[in-house]
């Protein structure tokens, strides 16, 4: 159901709730276990506040419509001007005192003036036999009745224009990127409810009780056998509507203790969230100062991201210029995996942790004496025994210095790049899917690099001839499945630069 309509069908079931209650329930119990009229008097009082509930409801939808008015505009007639939306919100944020008002007069004055002159003309007629006194104490009765629909109410609405509040604010953020949210527009701070509620609690009971004793005793000062059927009564609706006014008063502040409590548990477990701040009382502050911590952290985050980022690639551009020759080798064989990765459509945390491993596979190099690593002609069985042991050299030193959870999977990719599909390969002879997938990713990377580059004893290889070695390899060596990811990339990239050198041409 659109968000409006149900809005609308909400206040319009809370307000059934209250006056059922209230009116129908405490008010016509009052009357009836209060007053002793004989049957046909009866039904007169029964005319009498039929006609008076329909002048009360009539005059309570008068003053709804206005109060409503500014919410139609934004949603009946779709009118999202800032101006509109503002002042949409802003009375939104007010439409639980605006309810209260509305119980308080149109409801209460409604209710009570034609009570009062219906009754008094049918005291006047002879219609009705009790004294003009009662019509005073009905104003008392009504007045008190009034109020407990108004605090029923007030809680009721607060919950139910929350979410129209939250949504117009959305819509100006959308709009115009003004946050509402952030905005002191309404306070109603939580020890006045409290103190209002508390109040109303502790003297309802005893002055509906008192005025109803007072009408009693009214009537006879003779003892009554039916008294404590008649006030058993009573007491049970005071202690009913007791614990449901506390309970009401205990769920506005529960539930967004609660939402506190979740929005902090999502930063336990590494996903901060802000929320969705509808309150206008003191919890407005603490759920502001929640989202300015999380936005806080979140911008933090993203500032040790960066961090993390630069420092992988300072490391990686400092392992290249070790050697001359291979100066942005591993830069080259990170873009290269991550293409790979985009074209297995990879998801993008995934693709960037690969990224980080390619960056650092080489990092065990440093532990390689320069003699070896950077000898120009052909490697003796001995010093190509020690340049096999950089991946456990390099995961080694990625292993002392504490990774965090997240970074930790950067390290089979270090680890295992020189393994091969048909378990040749070193440091440990892996064979097939045994090989964890950065590795066998990065490895077809790391080949195809290598074969293309420069060496002080080789010119570097074509691209055809190192595809085709590639390929000659799938399922001994490499994995097929990467290896046809990535010899499908260059070779679109190199058709689609050869024609636009004939082009150019």
């Amino acid at each position: 159901m659109a968000l409006f309509p149900a809005f609308q069908k909400r206040m319009f079931i809370n307000y059934i709730f209250g006056s059922l209650i209230a009116v129908l329930g405490v008010g016509s119990v009052f009357i009836f276990q209060t007053l002793d009229l004989p049957g046909r008097q009866s039904q007169y009082m029964i005319l009498i506040i039929s006609i008076s509930l329909l002048f009360m409801f009539t005059a309570e939808y008068l003053v709804y419509s206005r109060h409503i008015a500014p919410l139609k505009a934004v949603y009946r007639k779709q009118d999202h001007s800032l101006e509109v939306l503002r002042k949409a919100y802003i009375h939104s944020l007010h439409f639980p005192l605006l309810t209260v008002r509305r119980i308080m007069l149109p409801h209460f004055l409604g209710l009570a003036i034609p009570a009062t002159s219906l009754s008094y003309l049918f005291i006047r007629s002879g219609h009705l036999s009790i004294p003009y006194s009662y019509i005073g104490y009905a104003w008392a009765g009504a007045f008190l009745i009034a109020s407990m629909h108004a605090l029923i109410e007030f809680h009721l609405t607060f919950r139910t224009a929350a979410p129209v509040s939250s949504d117009i604010a959305a819509k100006a953020l959308q709009l115009y990127n003004i946050d509402f949210l952030k905005e002191k527009q309404f306070h109603l701070s939580l020890k006045r409810k409290l103190l209002a509620g508390s109040l109303f609690l502790a003297l309802f009971p005893v002055l509906l009780f008192s005025l109803a004793l007072q009408v009693r005793l009214s009537i006879t000062l003779e003892p009554q056998t039916d008294y404590w059927n008649w006030a058993g009564v009573l007491i049970l609706i005071i202690l009913v509507m007791a614990v449901a006014s506390t309970v009401l008063i205990f769920k506005s502040i529960e539930d967004p203790v609660k939402e506190l409590q979740e929005g902090f548990r999502g930063i336990e477990l590494g996903k901060p969230e802000p929320m969705v701040n509808p309150y206008t009382d003191e919890f407005s502050d603490l759920i502001n100062g929640f989202n300015n911590m999380v936005v806080s952290l979140q911008q933090k985050e993203e500032k040790n991201e960066q961090l993390i980022t630069s420092f992988f690639d300072v490391i990686a551009a400092a392992l290249d210029a070790r050697d001359p020759y291979t100066a942005g080798h591993s830069q080259r064989v990170a873009e290269y995996s991550v293409k790979i990765a985009e074209s297995a459509r990879w998801p993008l945390p995934k693709i960037e942790l690969l990224r980080k491993s390619a960056l650092l596979h080489d990092i065990g190099k440093i532990g390689i004496r320069d003699e070896v690593l950077l000898k120009e002609g052909k490697l003796t069985d001995e010093q190509f025994d020690q340049i096999k042991l950089h991946p456990v050299i390099g995961a080694s030193i990625l292993e002392g210095i504490n990774l965090t959870e997240e970074l930790l999977p950067i390290l089979p990719g270090i680890k295992y790049h020189h393994e091969r599909l048909d378990g040749k390969g070193y440091p440990e002879g892996l064979s097939g899917l045994q090989i964890p997938e950065f590795g066998r990713m990065i490895a077809v990377a790391d080949a195809y690099d290598a074969m293309t580059s420069d060496r002080p004893y080789r010119k570097g290889m074509s691209i055809t001839k190192a595809l085709s070695i590639l390929e000659s390899g799938k399922g001994t060596q490499w994995d097929p499945e990467y290896v046809a990811h990535f010899v499908s990339i260059v070779r679109n990239n190199f058709q689609s630069s050869t024609k636009q050198a004939s082009a150019s041409g």
